[in-house]
């Protein structure tokens, strides 16, 4: 029975960043032998054990056949006979197919880390680890690393579909790698194939959402859009490029171009995932405008919110990101025009925002709504008061205390709705005087 520690565990120190999680194989064992160790076993498709004292997975090394389409559509071997170089080889990139003995990987955990939090390969200023000559690399992996390039391992790739979405997602976490021209090849063949269509919707939301938080997830999409994935998974995001916006407001024009701004602006301000999903999604309806009123987008609001409830519906994404999304669609427009506003048009903002009730989400919202108008050519630097405009009238709405007006609307007669709307006029005075301090 041999050990070794494999994947992005070795990858990760090998760039001097930090390691978190380790990946560890076992070559020359069986399902029987583990657990006499202790081990426990909790694999569902093939053997995986927990270790008895770290609780860090293994794996028995394995090959893998293709027998289906799709992800799971695999028939697993795993036996004492499987090499470790043969377990290597069914990986998807060569950069994560190297491997470091159980004896070394304490190792890793020493690495020095240059950009303490982050996860990109841009500044390798790390020293060559002593443990470099031990690493096992019958991939090509090293090389690769230093070449700052995505390669696939074998044919073998192509068996996959979600490794498309791993390689985009890699190259929008380190962006300064770039996709191999036959690793593109084969990906775009894949598309071609068919294979892309059989993801299921919760993997891809799965890679979809960690690519989301990378440093630059424009990249993502770049590289899904140039295999042609992009058009299978998210149609309604694909055909926004070309599709033009009115320059004054759009120096980049392009819609496309625009949202990749967007998003790249969402990691700029380290944004949580709820905000670039709502980013992401905001001006989707801007796809299906008619070209006789182009370069104008008349009515995108509505038609974005109802494209993305689609989206959302079909990739299985989660409530919160959804709910959020849409408000920022309906709403994004009023939002940047929100200076214009007086204190009744304001508090009926908030209200389809539901920022009384839900506070910290309308937080959110004006934090979408920042990376989308600094998600302009030119405009990159540029301030945001519409936020703080809106935090304030948002922070006098909630000062209202609606007890006493209730108990007091009540004594009067009043009812349901009446007391609802002495509560409303109490909070558009407030907001008002708010209002006057802004200006002042």
């Amino acid at each position: 029975m041999q050990v070794f520690v494999v994947g992005g565990a070795v990858r990760d120190a090998l760039m001097g960043l930090a390691v978190n999680d380790r990946d560890w194989v076992v070559v020359g064992s069986t399902p029987e032998a583990m657990t006499a160790q202790g081990y426990v076993p909790v694999g569902k498709d093939f053997p995986v054990f927990l270790h008895p004292h770290s609780r860090e997975e293994y794996a028995l090394a394995r090959t893998e056949r293709k027998t289906a389409r799709g992800y799971k559509g695999f028939a697993v071997q795993a036996s004492p006979e499987v090499t470790l170089e043969e377990d290597l080889a069914r990986r998807d990139l060569s950069i994560n197919a190297m491997a470091l003995p159980e004896a070394l990987a304490c190792a890793l955990n020493a690495v020095a880390t240059p950009e303490s939090g982050k996860t990109t390969a841009h500044a390798q200023t790390h020293t060559t680890p002593a443990w470099l000559g031990e690493v096992i690399d019958p991939w090509g992996g090293l090389a690769d690393l230093r070449a700052k390039r995505l390669r696939h391992v074998t044919p073998a790739f192509a068996e996959d579909p979600v490794r498309i979405l791993r390689v985009a997602r890699f190259a929008a976490r380190f962006t300064d790698f770039e996709v191999a021209l036959d690793t593109l090849a084969l990906m775009r063949q894949m598309v071609e194939d068919g294979e892309v269509d059989h993801l299921v919707p919760e993997r891809v939301w799965q890679e979809l959402a960690r690519g989301l938080m990378s440093e630059k997830p424009s990249r993502m999409f770049e590289v899904l859009r140039d295999c042609g994935a992009l058009k299978v998974l998210l149609p309604e995001l694909d055909r926004l490029w070309g599709v033009p916006q009115r320059p004054e407001y759009h120096p980049e024009i392009d819609t496309g171009v625009h949202m990749m701004l967007v998003m790249d602006m969402s990691a700029r301000l380290n944004m949580p995932l709820s905000v670039r999903v709502a980013c992401l999604m905001h001006d989707l309806g801007k796809g299906n405008t008619p070209d006789d009123v182009l370069p104008r987008h008349i009515g995108h609001e509505g038609r974005s919110v109802k494209l993305l409830k689609k989206v959302c519906e079909r990739l299985r994404v989660p409530t919160d990101c959804k709910e959020l999304a849409e408000v920022v669609a309906r709403e994004h427009g009023n939002i940047h025009r929100s200076a214009e506003l007086g204190p009744q048009a304001l508090m009926r903002l908030l209200e389809r925002c539901d920022a009384v009730r839900q506070a910290e989400r309308f937080a959110q919202v004006l934090q979408a709504c920042e990376c989308d108008a600094r998600g302009r050519l030119g405009f990159e630097d540029a301030a945001y008061p519409q936020a703080e405009r809106l935090l304030k009238a948002q922070q006098a709405a909630l000062s209202v205390q609606t007890a006493p007006i209730a108990q007091a609307a009540a004594a009067q007669g009043l009812k349901g709705p009446q007391i609802g709307e002495q509560i409303a006029k109490a909070r558009v005075t407030a907001i008002a005087q708010t209002l006057k301090t802004i200006n002042c």
